[in-house]
């Protein structure tokens, strides 16, 4: 069995940590782990108007969801909370009302910050909306990273392994996760 798993970098730049350490996430993962980037930078903001006829880009990102079996958000961390872009699609994404494409969804949180507490309040943050949406959230182990650039070769590399080791563990749980929760909750 392979599991489909979309993932979300929370960061719009060409340069983002976060993005590379999801390389290095896609390649530490499990071999059973198929994971697929949902872009975010094309959504247009989050209007209420426009819920009942979204635009073109929301009715991919919510098909690309729910073409997933799981989620995984890859998330920097800006003024200590979630990056207005990774907010955007997830409330886009909630939307409309009985249209949630993160109902019972398996979902994890993990982020990169070249600070001591990585990307703690960001984390917390997007869990407190997932847990709204219903997303059957990963809660340990947690993964708040530190970015030294030292460590990150350009193809998802891990340089140092203890670092490897976190994110090893973090996607291996991951992986138990998931098939847990789509035991009792299958998806397409």
């Amino acid at each position: 069995m392979v599991y489909r798993v979309g993932y979300f970098v929370g960061s719009l730049s060409k340069d983002s940590i976060n993005r590379v350490l999801s390389k290095a996430l896609v390649k530490l993962a499990p071999d059973d782990l198929e994971l697929t980037e949902i872009p975010i930078g094309d959504l247009p903001l989050f209007n209420r108007d426009d819920e009942m006829d979204p635009p073109q880009a929301v009715t991919e990102l919510k098909r690309a969801i729910e073409a997933a079996q799981a989620i995984l958000i890859i998330t920097p961390e800006y003024n200590r909370s979630i990056p207005g872009p990774l907010k955007n699609a997830l409330d886009w994404a909630s939307r409309p009302y009985g249209q949630n494409s993160f109902d019972h969804v398996p979902a994890a949180v993990i982020g990169a910050s070249p600070g001591n507490i990585g990307t703690a309040l960001a984390q917390q943050s997007v869990r407190g909306v997932l847990s709204f949406c219903n997303a059957r959230q990963m809660t340990s182990p947690e993964a708040y990273i530190k970015f030294d650039p030292e460590v990150y070769g350009t193809d998802g590399e891990v340089t140092d392994e203890g670092t490897r080791a976190i994110l090893t563990t973090f996607m291996q749980e991951f992986r138990t996760h998931i098939e847990r929760v789509l035991t009792v909750l299958p998806r397409a």
